[in-house]
């Protein structure tokens, strides 16, 4: 353990159904720190803070606190999506680089680190595509459904796509890109996707932002592609009961997966098989090809 990083409260217990203490947080971040911090490094976190536990209620925190040291390394964007900024209108984020960094947080409470598709100092142009898929139901047929169908119309398109667990109830599906698109470019290359995906199941999938309007269809949800969205980090753990912990899969993985199948407790099984997310940075691919072909499909 890190003289610079002493655990306040060790034995506070965070998840009290499963025993998790605070202690058990900060140690768990420290092991999965040599695969989580490749994935996470140089991107804006929001903290999603649980300092009692997740009985207690929690809160999102995009500020850094003035009693964050000096080493922890930040960034100020603006709050909106805009280049010029007052100084009220932007926000300074903690930047994750170290173990350390990732145990600090943890002792804050720090449940689930949330993070940019983008990374400092290029916050402008995203460096991932993320479409979020969540289940309309128990049935986890259609969420499969929906991620193997994206996964074939990307391929199309000659885009790599990467598949982990929310750690809540769906499935992130993420495309690794050269950061050369601005973020609006990127949000509406992932709308004129998923609205493809949808024509060719309108039965299965919607793109209707609109609950009422759904009519039972999974909702392709592209909105975590805006300016300053976020989307959990790979291998964050997620505020639940059972300490479920957002998993990258190998897609040979997508039939038998199940939510909370990866927990804090599970997760040494996990870090001793091959990364399913080895070499996503070197399948990164500019979109420029990959909308004429979305285009010539029609």
């Amino acid at each position: 353990m890190s003289d610079r990083v002493p655990i306040t409260h060790p034995d506070k217990v965070l998840f009290p159904a499963d025993g998790v203490t605070k202690g058990d947080l900060v140690a768990y971040y420290r092991a999965v720190a040599p695969r989580m911090l490749p994935l996470i490094s140089g991107r804006p976190v929001t903290l999603q803070r649980f300092p009692d536990g997740i009985g207690r209620g929690g809160f999102l925190q995009k500020q850094v606190g003035r009693h964050f040291p000096d080493w922890i390394e930040r960034v100020t964007a603006p709050n909106r999506r805009t280049r010029q900024a007052t100084v009220r209108e932007e926000v300074t984020y903690a930047v994750c680089r170290t173990a350390d960094d990732l145990a600090y947080l943890a002792n804050q409470g720090c449940i689930t680190p949330h993070v940019w598709l983008s990374r400092v100092p290029d916050i402008h142009h995203p460096d991932q595509m993320v479409f979020d898929l969540d289940p309309a139901s128990e049935d986890l047929g259609p969420l499969r459904l929906a991620a193997a169908s994206l996964h074939g119309l990307l391929d199309e398109l000659g885009l790599a796509s990467f598949l982990k667990s929310s750690g809540s109830r769906g499935l992130h599906v993420v495309v690794p890109l050269v950061p050369a698109a601005e973020t609006d470019a990127v949000k509406v290359f992932s709308i004129a996707v998923a609205e493809a995906l949808a024509a060719r199941h309108p039965d299965d999938f919607t793109t209707e932002g609109r609950i009422a309007k759904r009519n039972g269809r999974l909702y392709l949800d592209i909105g975590r592609n805006g300016y300053a969205q976020t989307m959990a980090a790979p291998y964050a753990v997620r505020a639940r009961p059972g300490a479920p912990v957002s998993v990258p899969l190998d897609w040979s993985e997508l039939d038998d997966w199940v939510p909370g199948q990866h927990t804090v407790a599970t997760i040494d099984d996990r870090l001793a098989r091959p990364d399913p997310w080895d070499g996503i940075e070197a399948a990164a691919t500019r979109l420029d090809e990959a909308g004429a072909r979305l285009a010539a499909l029609g």
